[in-house]
């Protein structure tokens, strides 16, 4: 009873909640990266936990530098893109920060195939918005929505000065700005200004996959796109490697 000096009855304090309660606040996702392809995430992601759902694309949790991140790609385009930000906003509301990662064509010869850049400014070729990224520093990105070919870039380097393309960056930092979060944007570049490659449009879904089967019987059969290919598979090894050491290093250097 109290008072009477006797603490065996007393209740003993309880820490499991303190306890608990500390590796989930320390496991909450602030980063979420958004990719067209698993290939684009693969190097940076090595050694995160995996979830695959038959209903959902796969997700990579893990942690660049002190802060927890989740990774994931569902596909080319604007219509891709916002659905996996709206998908991981939903599922994590503590995420803070979206980050727009992947492939994109240079439409500059300044520019080194297979390399990786931090992108300042995103322009979307539909609406002519422009967004800035948090990043602070790096090139000028253009985002259209189809794949675009040798005379597409030419013109379009030259109406916005810009040295990059992609199909999905403008979509999701439309997305951060209309949600008030962080925008980052960081590309490996798979192809140059004069590469002669095939028109993949018409290998892309509606759900903005890139039909591969479709695109692998139809290259067998037209041989003066081999070495083109062979080459863009390259150049896009070394980028996504590249691009998993800019990122890795960006965050390194955050406060």
């Amino acid at each position: 009873m109290t008072g009477s000096g006797n603490t065996d009855t007393l209740p003993k304090p309880d820490c499991t909640l303190q306890t608990d309660a500390l590796p989930v606040i320390l496991l909450i996702v602030t980063i979420a990266l958004i990719a067209a392809f698993p290939a684009e995430l693969k190097p940076l992601v090595r050694g995160w936990e995996k979830r695959v759902s038959a209903s959902e694309p796969a997700i990579w949790r893990g942690r660049i530098g002190d802060t927890e991140a989740v990774a994931v790609s569902e596909g080319m385009g604007a219509a891709a893109a916002t659905r996996t930000c709206e998908a991981l906003v939903a599922s994590n509301p503590a995420i803070a920060t979206l980050v727009s990662i992947g492939y994109a064509g240079s439409v500059s010869c300044g520019l080194q195939v297979g390399a990786a850049y931090p992108i300042r400014e995103v322009i979307d070729a539909a609406t002519t918005e422009r967004f800035t990224t948090d990043n602070g520093q790096g090139q000028r990105l253009i985002t259209l929505g189809r794949v675009a070919d040798r005379d597409e870039k030419r013109k379009l380097a030259a109406q916005y000065q810009a040295v990059l393309i992609d199909m999905e960056a403008a979509a999701v930092a439309r997305f951060a700005r209309d949600h008030n979060l962080r925008f980052l944007c960081f590309k490996g570049i798979s192809d140059g200004p004069n590469d002669n490659l095939p028109d993949f449009n018409r290998f892309v879904g509606v759900d903005g996959q890139l039909r591969m089967a479709a695109l692998a019987a139809w290259a067998m059969l037209h041989p003066q796109y081999w070495k083109a290919l062979g080459q863009l598979e390259n150049n896009s090894r070394h980028a996504v490697q590249a691009l998993a050491k800019v990122v890795q290093g960006f965050f390194a250097g955050s406060p």
